[in-house]
């Protein structure tokens, strides 16, 4: 503990996010609750979505993109006829289409279409940079650009409910995956659009909801707390088997 930079706890501190707030927000919180300055976040959740969201504390700062490059789980529903102008619920409504009957198979055949290595084109309403401007400040005002399809995969999926409209899903995607644009596709493979309902991200690389703290904890938890619930950057390194 030579410099004051070795004071400042360091570690990666899981949280489980609510809807209707930012990723940004959930930072703030951790800032104020812990009275560090130094926190960043791993993956960038939709206000719309739940879940695994990772922060860096400290020195944890440092090895940021590494975490953000590690694959991701998430447990969603697409609800097939309505097109957004988002792919998700928070969009307007664009097109509503009949659904028709779906079998099994060709909801599954959709999935499938969507598995292994493929490309996928970004939405809108994303932080990609067109000519250094984010794509959604764009899209706020009602431009469309081009955007260049992006090579993601998808190691597996499953189908646990089809109730038409609504599809559950679990999916294990690469960094840079668009839930909200898997979404989409399926629902125009299908032939009658759809967006991404609902959203929880239950894994990033190694790490799981099982050590999450709730945003409710991470504002009224003490900072000792807190820190108490890090996981620290030897415990990462053995995690990654580094």
């Amino acid at each position: 503990m030579n410099d004051s930079n070795n004071m400042v706890p360091s570690g990666v501190l899981l949280v489980d996010k609510d809807p209707g707030m930012t990723s940004h927000d959930v930072v703030a919180i951790a800032r104020r609750s812990l009275g560090i300055k130094k926190i960043g976040h791993c993956g960038t959740l939709d206000p719309m979505a739940t879940g695994l969201l990772m922060l860096v504390v400290g020195r944890a700062t440092k090895i940021q993109d590494l975490l953000m490059s590690e694959d991701k789980e998430y447990v969603g529903t697409i609800t097939l006829g309505i097109t957004t102008s988002t792919q998700d619920a928070e969009g307007e409504v664009i097109e509503e289409q009949g659904v028709g009957v779906l079998s099994e198979e060709e909801v599954r055949s959709a999935f499938e279409k969507y598995s292994g290595e493929f490309e996928q084109v970004p939405p809108m309403v994303s932080a990609i940079k067109k000519d250094g401007v984010p794509l959604y400040k764009l899209a706020r005002k009602g431009k469309e650009v081009k955007r260049d399809p992006r090579p993601v995969y998808v190691t597996g999926y499953q189908l646990a409910r089809i109730d038409l409209p609504e599809i559950d899903f679990t999916v294990n995607c690469s960094k840079g995956f668009y839930v909200r644009s898997y979404a989409h596709d399926i629902g125009t493979t299908l032939g009658c659009g759809g967006h991404l309902s609902s959203l929880r991200r239950t894994r990033s690389g190694e790490f799981t909801l099982d050590r999450a703290v709730r945003v409710e904890t991470l504002k009224t938890g003490g900072a000792q707390e807190l820190i108490g619930s890090m996981i620290s950057l030897a415990e990462i390194s053995l995690m990654r088997g580094a």
